[in-house]
């Protein structure tokens, strides 16, 4: 019977410990869980698009599109960009998960494309709901875990935060810059990075790229300057603890080969 115990024990911490990989690899959040596609392979079933001037589920020019199972932003129907920003929203919110996705920029950007957008893509976590969305805003109220993809010759970090319509709280300090840079290297060319996105709803959030920690920030809340997040805070409560998921589409092809989601709700 000791002996049984003392297994038991044993496996007990095993499991509960999350130790740190070699090389700072994170495993704060285990993949012993089910890791879901949120994303069928076949279509954009169980996801909303929503793009500047058009209506909550109008896909203008088919710019959202799964081929071959891949989920692919494109603008081949598109004379110009013409500040059509666009984002694909999840089917429900979600407060506590990890996020997996795997992304990589193809092609030209899109004729009329801001020169900030060119290979910048990113997912927007703890969104406000697509239909929330006025027909001529162009980001969603939310945190955006941003994608940047190199340009051949300069340093251009990726898994950098941005917040439109919200701030956040790094080292004890409220930052209510537009966007922060991570510590992630450079990826240029077409290849593909894998984004990982660990959420603790209104508490820890992390920005991990190709399994390396870069960002880490936490209290995410709304601002109250703004005039669409003003719209969205009830009771005088600014903080956020969940919200949808949303895919960018910013004027330049990008493609995400998996979007994956483990929960980490207990």
């Amino acid at each position: 019977m000791k002996i049984k115990c003392l297994y038991v024990l044993l496996l007990s911490i095993f499991i509960n410990v999350a130790p740190t990989l070699p090389g700072g690899r994170d495993a704060s959040a285990q993949d012993n869980g089910k890791w879901v596609s949120l994303f069928n392979g076949k279509n954009l079933e169980g996801w909303t698009p929503k793009i500047t001037g058009y209506a909550a589920g109008e896909n203008y020019a088919n710019t959202f599109r799964v081929e071959d199972g891949i989920l692919k932003v494109g603008y081949d129907r598109y004379p110009k960009f013409d500040g059509k920003f666009g984002h694909l929203f999840s089917q429900q919110k979600y407060a506590n998960y990890r996020l997996r996705i795997e992304y990589r920029f193809v092609g030209d950007q899109c004729p009329g494309g801001p020169g900030w957008a060119y290979r910048n893509s990113g997912v927007m976590i703890h969104c406000q709901a697509p239909e929330t969305l006025r027909k001529d805003q162009e980001f969603p109220v939310s945190v955006e875990v941003q994608f940047l993809g190199g340009d051949g010759k300069k340093t251009r970090p990726t898994g950098n935060v941005c917040t439109p319509g919200t701030h956040i709280v790094m080292g004890g300090k409220l930052i209510t810059q537009h966007c922060t840079d991570s510590r992630s290297q450079t990826y240029h060319g077409d290849q593909w990075v894998t984004a990982e996105v660990e959420v603790h709803g209104n508490g820890k959030i992390k920005h991990i790229i190709n399994g390396e920690t870069v960002l880490e920030y936490e209290k995410p809340q709304f601002d109250e300057k703004d005039a669409d997040a003003r719209k969205l805070i009830r009771n005088g409560d600014v903080m956020i603890g969940e919200g949808y998921i949303a895919l960018q589409a910013e004027s330049h092809p990008v493609e995400f080969r998996k979007v994956e989601i483990l929960s980490l709700d207990k």
